[in-house]
């Protein structure tokens, strides 16, 4: 339960302000039509994040457990700095109309997902916890919170949120677990 709540809130904040959330925006702006975005969302961030979580749990494999928790320490601190970064996305990014609001939706999120922060975020965190399932439940589960009102509510939301405030609580949660991990949180896991 505690590798699901701890990436469900990691990767919430961090998804704050950025750019698959900004597409999100956009999409909602493009189309109007909420339903099949949100699903394209999540069928897109489940996949991305199934093969991210199973990236972290082969690499938890291959590395010793004190190498990797420093890899992992140092991994969620570059996050605390990167998430202090803001995205930008280009409404001209989108091009996939014929393939649908779906269609569209999935493969622009997917592949804005791409080596994105919360894809990072996703391979630390199952490499950290060594828990699949409930890391990409946890992680998948934080971008629909982020996104599903970005969606819904869309720039009422934008105007009144303070992205810049959300980010700073987001790297400073990544920054806690890198210096957690650096310490040795992560012994009851084997590293």
């Amino acid at each position: 339960m505690e590798a699901f709540l701890i990436s469900t809130g990691a990767v919430a904040l961090a998804e704050i302000g950025d750019k698959t959330q900004l597409l999100a925006f956009i999409l909602a702006a493009k189309f109007r039509r909420p339903l099949p975005i949100v699903a394209g969302v999540f069928v897109a961030t489940l996949a991305n994040h199934a093969l991210a979580g199973a990236l972290g749990a082969w690499i938890a494999a291959l590395v010793r457990p004190e190498i990797l928790r420093w890899i992992l320490g140092v991994s969620f601190m570059g996050m605390a700095a990167w998430t202090l970064i803001p995205d930008k996305f280009e409404a001209d990014d989108v091009k996939l109309t014929r393939l649908g609001v779906f269609g569209a939706t999935l493969v622009a999120f997917f592949l804005a997902e791409m080596g994105d922060k919360t894809q990072i975020a996703t391979v630390a965190l199952a490499a950290q916890y060594q828990a699949f399932f409930a890391i990409v439940a946890g992680t998948t589960t934080g971008m629909m919170v982020a996104n599903v009102p970005a969606v819904y509510l869309g720039e009422r939301i934008a105007r009144r949120m303070p992205v810049r405030l959300v980010q700073t609580i987001a790297a400073v949660i990544f920054a806690m677990l890198g210096i957690a991990t650096l310490l040795g949180a992560g012994a009851r896991f084997g590293f």
